[in-house]
């Protein structure tokens, strides 16, 4: 039976999404070879402080800025979930709707990675989902495996996948490491040029920049 195609996921507060998120996910999809890249606003992120910008105003962002891009997919989900927004339950609930088949990838940055042990049920997403970890290049992998807590490092020695292929071996539970060009760039950079009147262009996508000047969102 021809396995199922793989679908990968990039959730955030997008607040704002930028070109640092954007290029993150097409890398990562090229590099792995997946058609289809589900961008998923966090509703009530649980890790950190409320967005700036309301819940309805980050998915319409995030909305303008993948138009266009035919791999980039808006899902809503935890935009309309009334609970805090843990990746384990969108994975889970993703799994009911989708063929068991279908191998699932995760895309996180390397800081985000280091810090998995921090997150609800953390362990269960490797028996819901592939994580893509994003790396830059020139970044010393040896110190960043030194610096994983003691669980991620010996879950990263039998769970790493070396071949993009390996993603369609199995629906879930393998772990890849793949370098990308790394821009500069960070949400709270822009909200602070916002806040200070100086020029957004080239951090994010003019349709983005037009929306959040349009309704004042970090002003």
């Amino acid at each position: 039976m021809k396995p199922s195609s793989p679908i990968a996921l990039l959730g955030g507060t997008f607040d704002p999404i930028h070109f640092g998120h954007l290029r993150l996910a097409e890398e990562l999809a090229e590099s792995l070879n997946i058609g289809q890249v589900r961008f998923i606003p966090a509703g009530q992120p649980p890790h950190r402080g409320q967005p700036r910008a309301a819940a309805n105003h980050r998915l319409e962002m995030v909305r303008r800025a993948i138009a266009g891009n035919p791999r980039f997919v808006l899902d809503e989900r935890e935009f309309h979930r009334q609970k805090p927004s843990y990746s384990v339950d969108t994975l889970a609930s993703l799994r009911t709707e989708l063929p068991a088949s279908t191998p699932l990838v995760l895309f996180m940055g390397a800081d985000a990675f280091l810090g998995l042990t921090t997150w609800h049920e953390w362990r269960r997403l490797f028996d819901l989902a592939h994580i893509a970890v994003a790396q830059r290049p020139g970044f010393s992998s040896a110190a960043w495996e030194d610096a994983l807590p003691d669980p991620l490092r010996r879950l990263l020695s039998t769970r790493r996948g070396e071949q993009a292929g390996e993603i369609l071996e199995k629906p879930f539970g393998r772990v890849f490491l793949q370098n990308i060009t790394q821009l500069d760039i960070s949400a709270s950079q822009i909200r602070d040029r916002a806040l200070r009147g100086r020029s957004l262009r080239y951090l994010l996508p003019d349709a983005v920049i037009d929306y959040l000047n349009e309704n004042r969102l970090y002003v």
